[in-house]
Protein backbone atom coordinates (compact mmCIF):
# COMPACT_ATOMS: atom_id res chain seq x y z
CA UNK A 1 0.00 0.00 0.00
CA UNK A 2 3.04 2.34 1.01
CA UNK A 3 4.27 1.54 -2.06
CA UNK A 4 1.18 2.20 -4.19
CA UNK A 5 1.31 5.63 -2.67
CA UNK A 6 4.22 6.61 -3.25
CA UNK A 7 3.81 5.47 -7.50
CA UNK A 8 0.57 7.62 -7.41
CA UNK A 9 2.25 11.13 -6.10
CA UNK A 10 4.95 10.26 -8.42
CA UNK A 11 2.86 9.95 -11.07
CA UNK A 12 0.10 12.55 -10.12
CA UNK A 13 3.74 15.06 -10.37
CA UNK A 14 4.57 13.80 -13.46
CA UNK A 15 0.99 14.62 -15.26
CA UNK A 16 0.90 17.98 -13.47
CA UNK A 17 4.65 18.81 -14.15
CA UNK A 18 3.76 18.02 -18.07
CA UNK A 19 0.60 20.00 -18.28
CA UNK A 20 2.50 23.23 -17.15
CA UNK A 21 4.78 23.05 -19.58
CA UNK A 22 2.02 22.51 -22.15
CA UNK A 23 0.30 25.36 -20.56
CA UNK A 24 2.98 27.63 -20.98
CA UNK A 25 3.61 30.07 -23.89
CA UNK A 26 6.57 28.63 -26.29
CA UNK A 27 8.30 32.44 -26.38
CA UNK A 28 7.43 32.57 -22.61
CA UNK A 29 10.50 33.95 -20.37
CA UNK A 30 11.33 31.04 -17.75
CA UNK A 31 12.28 31.83 -14.29
CA UNK A 32 14.12 29.25 -12.10
CA UNK A 33 13.15 29.88 -8.64
CA UNK A 34 16.10 28.33 -6.32
CA UNK A 35 15.00 28.50 -2.76
CA UNK A 36 14.39 26.68 0.66
CA UNK A 37 11.30 26.23 2.46
CA UNK A 38 10.39 29.73 1.96
CA UNK A 39 9.76 29.86 -1.68
CA UNK A 40 8.64 25.55 -1.20
CA UNK A 41 5.33 27.00 0.64
CA UNK A 42 6.37 25.08 3.57
CA UNK A 43 3.34 24.46 5.90
CA UNK A 44 0.67 25.91 3.87
CA UNK A 45 -0.52 24.69 0.52
CA UNK A 46 1.54 25.08 -2.25
CA UNK A 47 -0.92 26.89 -4.16
CA UNK A 48 -0.80 29.83 -1.62
CA UNK A 49 2.82 30.20 -1.71
CA UNK A 50 4.43 33.24 -3.11
CA UNK A 51 5.78 31.79 -5.96
CA UNK A 52 2.45 30.73 -7.17
CA UNK A 53 1.03 33.91 -6.65
CA UNK A 54 4.11 35.66 -8.65
CA UNK A 55 3.38 33.80 -11.59
CA UNK A 56 -0.34 34.93 -11.08
CA UNK A 57 0.61 38.30 -10.90
CA UNK A 58 3.14 38.07 -13.67
CA UNK A 59 0.96 36.54 -16.31
CA UNK A 60 -1.55 39.32 -16.51
CA UNK A 61 1.46 41.57 -18.09
CA UNK A 62 4.53 39.40 -19.25
CA UNK A 63 4.30 35.74 -20.96
CA UNK A 64 6.44 33.96 -18.05
CA UNK A 65 6.75 30.73 -16.65
CA UNK A 66 8.26 29.72 -13.57
CA UNK A 67 10.22 26.70 -12.34
CA UNK A 68 9.71 26.11 -8.94
CA UNK A 69 13.07 24.35 -7.70
CA UNK A 70 12.68 25.25 -4.09
CA UNK A 71 13.45 22.54 -1.39
CA UNK A 72 12.46 22.44 2.31
CA UNK A 73 15.77 22.70 4.49
CA UNK A 74 18.09 23.28 1.58
CA UNK A 75 21.42 24.89 2.10
CA UNK A 76 23.30 27.52 -0.51
CA UNK A 77 25.51 23.78 -0.52
CA UNK A 78 22.75 22.29 -2.00
CA UNK A 79 21.44 24.68 -4.00
CA UNK A 80 25.03 25.42 -5.32
CA UNK A 81 24.94 21.40 -6.20
CA UNK A 82 21.71 21.28 -8.38
CA UNK A 83 21.98 24.26 -9.94
CA UNK A 84 24.03 23.54 -12.90
CA UNK A 85 21.64 20.54 -14.02
CA UNK A 86 18.83 22.52 -13.25
CA UNK A 87 20.18 25.28 -15.73
CA UNK A 88 20.99 22.71 -18.58
CA UNK A 89 17.14 21.05 -18.44
CA UNK A 90 15.07 24.30 -18.16
CA UNK A 91 17.44 27.13 -19.80
CA UNK A 92 16.02 29.73 -17.45
CA UNK A 93 16.04 33.83 -18.33
CA UNK A 94 16.11 34.60 -15.00
CA UNK A 95 17.48 32.67 -12.03
CA UNK A 96 16.03 33.55 -8.15
CA UNK A 97 18.38 32.85 -5.88
CA UNK A 98 16.60 32.74 -1.86
CA UNK A 99 18.91 30.50 -0.09
CA UNK A 100 21.00 30.96 2.54
CA UNK A 101 18.85 31.11 5.85
CA UNK A 102 19.27 27.71 6.47
CA UNK A 103 23.14 28.13 6.87
CA UNK A 104 22.28 31.33 9.19
CA UNK A 105 20.27 29.36 11.29
CA UNK A 106 22.68 26.37 11.81
CA UNK A 107 25.98 28.89 12.12
CA UNK A 108 27.50 28.47 9.06
CA UNK A 109 31.09 30.04 8.37
CA UNK A 110 29.83 33.39 6.20
CA UNK A 111 32.46 32.59 3.86
CA UNK A 112 31.12 29.42 2.49
CA UNK A 113 27.54 30.83 2.12
CA UNK A 114 29.90 33.66 0.15
CA UNK A 115 31.45 30.66 -1.82
CA UNK A 116 27.84 29.04 -2.95
CA UNK A 117 25.78 32.06 -3.72
CA UNK A 118 28.62 33.52 -5.91
CA UNK A 119 29.46 29.85 -7.44
CA UNK A 120 25.22 29.96 -8.27
CA UNK A 121 25.59 33.95 -9.54
CA UNK A 122 28.67 32.76 -12.09
CA UNK A 123 26.80 29.97 -13.15
CA UNK A 124 23.83 31.40 -14.13
CA UNK A 125 25.54 34.08 -16.11
CA UNK A 126 27.48 31.46 -17.82
CA UNK A 127 23.93 30.27 -19.03
CA UNK A 128 23.08 33.55 -19.76
CA UNK A 129 20.65 33.51 -17.23
CA UNK A 130 20.14 37.20 -14.87
CA UNK A 131 19.63 36.43 -11.25
CA UNK A 132 17.69 37.90 -8.90
CA UNK A 133 19.02 37.67 -5.22
CA UNK A 134 16.95 37.39 -2.42
CA UNK A 135 18.41 39.42 0.87
CA UNK A 136 17.83 37.48 4.05
CA UNK A 137 18.29 37.98 7.73
CA UNK A 138 18.83 35.87 10.86
CA UNK A 139 17.87 36.64 14.58
CA UNK A 140 19.74 38.49 16.61
CA UNK A 141 20.77 36.09 19.31
CA UNK A 142 23.17 34.70 16.75
CA UNK A 143 25.33 37.09 17.72
CA UNK A 144 25.46 40.76 16.44
CA UNK A 145 28.78 40.40 14.58
CA UNK A 146 27.45 37.33 13.39
CA UNK A 147 23.89 39.25 12.30
CA UNK A 148 24.90 41.88 10.69
CA UNK A 149 27.83 40.49 8.31
CA UNK A 150 25.07 37.58 7.62
CA UNK A 151 22.87 40.33 6.37
CA UNK A 152 25.46 42.72 4.57
CA UNK A 153 26.91 39.90 2.69
CA UNK A 154 23.58 39.90 0.30
CA UNK A 155 23.85 43.44 -0.38
CA UNK A 156 27.75 42.68 -1.19
CA UNK A 157 27.34 39.92 -3.56
CA UNK A 158 24.71 42.14 -5.11
CA UNK A 159 27.22 45.34 -5.20
CA UNK A 160 29.78 42.85 -6.43
CA UNK A 161 27.83 41.21 -9.40
CA UNK A 162 26.05 44.51 -10.47
CA UNK A 163 22.34 42.31 -9.95
CA UNK A 164 19.41 43.23 -8.66
CA UNK A 165 18.43 42.92 -4.59
CA UNK A 166 15.66 42.23 -3.09
CA UNK A 167 17.13 43.45 0.00
CA UNK A 168 14.75 41.45 2.78
CA UNK A 169 12.09 39.02 1.12
CA UNK A 170 10.50 38.42 4.71
CA UNK A 171 9.98 42.82 4.98
CA UNK A 172 6.77 43.47 6.32
CA UNK A 173 6.40 40.28 8.54
CA UNK A 174 9.15 39.56 10.87
CA UNK A 175 7.98 40.49 14.27
CA UNK A 176 4.12 40.18 13.24
CA UNK A 177 2.93 37.14 14.82
CA UNK A 178 -0.77 37.06 12.82
CA UNK A 179 1.67 36.20 10.04
CA UNK A 180 4.05 33.40 11.27
CA UNK A 181 3.03 30.33 11.67
CA UNK A 182 3.66 28.47 15.08
CA UNK A 183 6.98 27.41 14.65
CA UNK A 184 7.89 31.35 14.48
CA UNK A 185 9.73 31.45 11.76
CA UNK A 186 7.79 30.52 7.95
CA UNK A 187 4.91 32.87 7.09
CA UNK A 188 1.55 32.06 6.95
CA UNK A 189 -0.68 32.16 3.23
CA UNK A 190 -1.58 35.19 4.47
CA UNK A 191 1.81 36.71 4.85
CA UNK A 192 2.37 35.44 1.24
CA UNK A 193 1.19 38.17 -1.07
CA UNK A 194 3.62 40.38 1.02
CA UNK A 195 6.07 38.44 0.19
CA UNK A 196 5.18 38.91 -3.65
CA UNK A 197 5.24 42.90 -3.15
CA UNK A 198 8.96 42.41 -2.10
CA UNK A 199 9.96 40.67 -4.74
CA UNK A 200 7.68 42.38 -8.01
CA UNK A 201 9.25 45.38 -8.05
CA UNK A 202 12.87 44.21 -8.31
CA UNK A 203 11.65 41.34 -10.40
CA UNK A 204 10.20 43.63 -12.79
CA UNK A 205 13.47 45.91 -13.63
CA UNK A 206 14.64 42.79 -14.65
CA UNK A 207 11.82 42.03 -17.37
CA UNK A 208 11.47 45.62 -18.67
CA UNK A 209 15.37 45.66 -19.78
Amino acid sequence: MHKLKIYLFLLLTIVTSLTYAQNAPAHATKILVMGDSLSAAYGIDIQQGWVNLLEQALTKKYAVQIINASVSGETSSGGNTRLPALLAEHQPNIVIVELGGNDGLRGQPLKLLEKNLQAMIDASKKANAKVLLAGMQIPPNYGARYSNQFKDLYGKLAKKNDLELIPFLLEGIGGNEALVQRDGIHPTAEAQPIIVSNVLPELEKILAR
